[in-house]
């Protein structure tokens, strides 16, 4: 990992440079069960009820994370959640009480839900993976209370009311406007956004986490993120991380709060539907060749986060309807383009799911004695090329940090581009096919780039030039990611 604060930029220490992290997201209640007695209410039968995962299991199965390459872990909120679920129905699902598992429907921002855990466990986590090299950010939420929270009784010392309840339409009014239904917090009361940041900071503060992800970004305004940038690094340093999730962020849109230095990350909404619909075959390949050139157009000094899947859309192998060769196309993509690679957990052994509520299943464990996702069968050789991937992006800075440019050929058949440090000391060449055939590939290098043998990191297969090009054949919906054979990993 990079150092931190290595750099004065405008007179002020830079955050600590998050490019090189691998981040894994989990939803805590469906990934293991650590601790039985914790076990309130649980109905695994439920698609959207609890099922028992907990921080203490999560602690106990970081190896598996430290395994597979992991660096950075993302958490769900892990405050009090409301008392009582709500009905709801989703194709391919009988009518289920939803509860607040996935932790956004937070009833106190003050208190820890049993069913994650107390801080206590929360802290341990913290240490535990630090311990491993994996740094902890933490999911919390500003804008709005669940549906029954008591915050729908407080008010302040004039009789304001907290929250807005049930109004607003966020076409019109982003601010001001009940997100799902969600009652809205009123943040443009002081008292109200000192008692949500102050709450949120002071858990980071005891348990150690290294930052913040951002709820809801875009309901929140400006000037309530910009006191929580301040307060955030008065309490917890600079080096404290905000990665904020603005729904369709992407480099132009996301750009605005990077340049009044909001945040330091912010999630790319484009990266996955861009790269199904390549895959599928939707679209040139010399467009989408530009659309990873134009990525680069991110503010310097700020960081895109790109995923595949989330638990906020259907996942990425149900939309392939269950293509693991175009998944693992994707996932090479992910892991050699500039950004911050999000992983969701279980797409690494292929979970199943796709639309809402079973996007957000157990995580499964085989024949592992691992509740709540014993018995669910895993792909481990989608997790050996999601190990090998996360191990090649790791040792080549070039392909966190690197240029990007798109190389020349004679067909619009394979993609082919090259990335490159600023220093020159690391240059990489991505080839991908998304044919179910072979095709072969015939590119020109960069001006000043190496005449000499170049080796498939995947492979092994060694390649030279041939008239001062790159010639190879690409096997169906296969990459080879090509460096200098007298490259060394870094």
């Amino acid at each position: 990992m990079l150092a931190c604060c290595l750099a004065l930029l405008g007179g002020v220490c830079a955050a600590a440079d998050w490019s090189r992290e691998v981040m894994y997201f989990v939803l805590i209640d469906r990934f293991a069960d650590g601790d039985p007695t914790n076990n309130q209410g649980v109905d695994r039968r439920n698609p959207g009820g609890w099922h028992g995962g907990d921080l203490k299991g999560l602690t106990q199965q970081l190896d598996e994370l430290r395994d597979l390459g992991v660096t950075a872990l993302w958490i769900n909120p892990v405050q009090l959640q409301q008392a009582r679920g709500m009905t709801a129905q989703a194709a391919g699902a009988e009518w289920f009480t939803h509860e607040g598992f996935h932790g956004y429907w937070i009833q106190d921002f003050e208190q820890m839900d049993p069913h994650f855990g107390s801080e206590a466990d929360l802290k341990r986590l913290v240490d535990e993976a630090r311990k491993r090299g994996i740094k902890v950010v933490l999911d919390v939420v500003i804008n709005h209370a669940g549906y029954s929270s008591r915050y729908s009784e407080r008010r302040t010392a004039s009789g304001e009311p907290w929250l807005r309840q049930g109004e607003g339409n966020c076409e019109v009014d982003a601010i001001r406007c009940a997100v799902g239904g969600l009652p809205d917090f009123r943040t443009e009361i002081p008292e109200v956004r000192d008692h949500l940041i102050g709450a949120n900071i002071a858990l980071a503060r005891r348990s150690g986490v290294a930052g913040f992800r951002l709820d809801t970004y875009k309901h929140v305004s400006g000037d309530v993120w910009a006191e929580h940038r301040r307060r955030t690094r008065e309490a917890l340093g600079r080096d404290f991380f905000l990665l904020a999730e603005h729904w369709g962020g992407d480099a132009q849109s996301l750009d605005g709060f990077f340049e009044r230095d909001e945040v330091d990350a912010g999630f790319d909404f484009s990266f996955k539907g861009n790269c199904e619909s390549w895959v599928t075959g939707r679209g040139r390949t010399v467009a989408y060749a530009a659309y990873l050139r134009g990525r680069h157009k991110v503010r310097p000094g700020y960081l895109l986060a790109h995923y595949l899947s989330s638990h906020d859309e259907p996942m990425m192998l149900g939309n392939l309807q269950g293509n693991r060769s175009l998944k693992r196309l994707c996932v090479a993509l992910q892991m050699t383009s500039l950004g911050m690679p999000v992983i969701y957990y279980g797409e690494e052994v292929a979970r199943g799911g796709h639309d809402w509520p079973f996007n957000r299943n157990d995580m499964p464990w085989g024949d592992r004695d691992i509740l709540p996702g014993k018995g669910v069968a895993r792909d481990e050789g989608m997790r050996d090329h999601y190990k090998r991937l996360i191990a090649i992006r790791r040792q080549h800075p070039a392909l966190s940090t690197g240029s990007y440019t798109m190389l020349t050929q004679p067909a619009d058949r394979a993609l082919a581009f090259g990335r490159e440090t600023a220093a020159g000391d690391d240059r990489v060449i991505v080839l991908a096919n998304r044919e179910n055939g072979t095709v072969g590939a015939d590119v020109g290098l960069p001006t000043g780039w190496p005449a000499g043998r170049w080796t498939d990191r995947l492979s092994g297969d060694t390649f030279d030039l041939v008239d001062g090009r790159l010639k190879t054949e690409l096997l169906a919906r296969s990459v080879r990611i090509l460096v200098p054979s007298n490259a060394a990993p870094r």
